[in-house]
């Protein structure tokens, strides 16, 4: 077996203290996912998979998801469009010139794609960082060409691991100090997801002048090697070359069980203002990674799920000293484990809890546990 540099522990140790940015090398020489190129994977993936289309603009501006449009197609052809280079392809990628445009296999769950080949699972080691049993099941895998992009954006859970397996990635890192440089937003909606309207590689100063004094940190990730991604970091992300490969999973933290709380909040927020027809809902505010508008009562029992979860891990009570249990987990797939109890029953206990635990701000102190939450219930600025 080749030397590491870190035993798992160690890797660990790094992951769960260090509050920057770094690069693991040396790592993955025994992986076997470091055979997982496009060619390689085409071979294994035989279904047609979703791919964002974009056009190639020489300010290389990013593009949120709702302004791409969408491609359905095996990875055979994918590489093969990839291979005319410029050349008219026939198949799903035929209107779309590879020098004009670039196509991002993004967000794709191995688990759900090699779901009838669950021994590639364990070609993915985050062992050797010291998460034993953690393997390509719990990660996502990325799939694009030169031009390619993720817009800025910084996760709300946890920390991020990121194997590069194919081809090169320019990574534009920013602190959580940053946050008000990077002027956040969350249309376009996306569960999880903070999103930032600056164009970070070419910024319109003018209308985002505090963008001036953001801290970037830049790298490219090279073959190889391990991107870690501390939490709430902001990044974009762009593929260098002409295909690129890429695998990361998101490492749970306790932290996260508040985030979640906070998410659930902010979900039910934007979906009750924005989902009745008006002149201010013209836009395409859902990203396309969420399937569906989900409805009131759903979000109301994700809200409870999580505020009671949260009470659980933290041993906050009921006034009558009952400890309140839950479970907010997801899984791979980013679903809830546990389906939640009843909203409406506890929604005044959950209330007082986001109250104290410095989630909102209560203006109005009365509960209406109809169709819709009327509080003025604002998120914490």
């Amino acid at each position: 077996m080749d030397f590491k540099p870190f035993s798992p522990d160690e890797a660990r140790r790094i992951v769960q203290s260090l509050q920057k940015p770094a690069v693991y090398l040396n790592m993955t020489k025994d992986w076997p996912a470091l055979n997982w190129t496009v060619k390689h994977l085409s071979s294994c993936l035989t279904d047609r998979i979703r791919f964002r289309i974009g056009k190639r603009t020489e300010d290389r501006a990013p593009l949120f998801e709702t302004e791409c449009s969408y491609i359905e197609a095996t990875l055979k052809e994918f590489l093969n469009w990839t291979a005319n280079d410029g050349e008219s392809s026939a198949g799903p990628f035929s209107d779309c010139e590879f020098k004009e445009f670039w196509a991002y296999a993004d967000y794709k769950y191995i688990a759900q794609l090699f779901q009838d080949k669950p021994a590639m699972f364990q070609d993915v080691v985050w062992s050797d960082f010291g998460f034993p049993g953690r393997d390509g099941q719990d990660s996502t895998l990325w799939i694009g060409t030169q031009g390619a992009n993720t817009p800025c954006h910084l996760d709300s859970y946890g920390c991020n691991l990121v194997f590069q397996i194919q081809g090169r990635k320019r990574w534009h890192l920013f602190p959580p100090d940053d946050t008000a440089c990077l002027y956040p937003t969350r249309i376009p909606y996306e569960e999880s997801s903070v999103f930032s309207r600056v164009s970070v590689v070419q910024p319109d100063l003018i209308k985002f002048p505090a963008f001036r004094r953001a801290r970037p940190h830049t790298v490219i990730l090279q073959p190889g090697q391990v991107l870690f991604v501390p939490r709430h970091w902001w990044h974009y992300v762009e593929s260098l070359d002409p295909v690129t490969v890429s695998v990361n999973s998101w490492i749970e933290m306790d932290i996260d069980d508040e985030a979640r709380v906070q998410e659930a909040l902010t979900k039910t927020i934007v979906c009750a203002l924005k989902s009745p027809p008006s002149t201010d809902n013209g836009d395409h505010w859902l990203n396309p990674t969420e399937e569906r508008v989900s409805s009131h009562d759903e979000n109301m029992q994700y809200l409870n799920l999580a505020a009671k979860a949260c009470m659980d891990k933290t041993g906050d009570r009921t006034e009558d000293g009952t400890l309140l249990a839950g479970s907010g987990k997801r899984d791979s797939s980013g679903l809830l484990k546990t389906l939640a109890l009843n909203a409406k029953g506890n929604l005044d206990v959950m209330v007082n809890f986001l109250k104290v635990r410095g989630f909102v701000h209560i203006r109005n102190q009365e509960v209406q546990m109809g169709e819709r939450l009327v509080c003025t219930y604002l998120p914490m600025t």
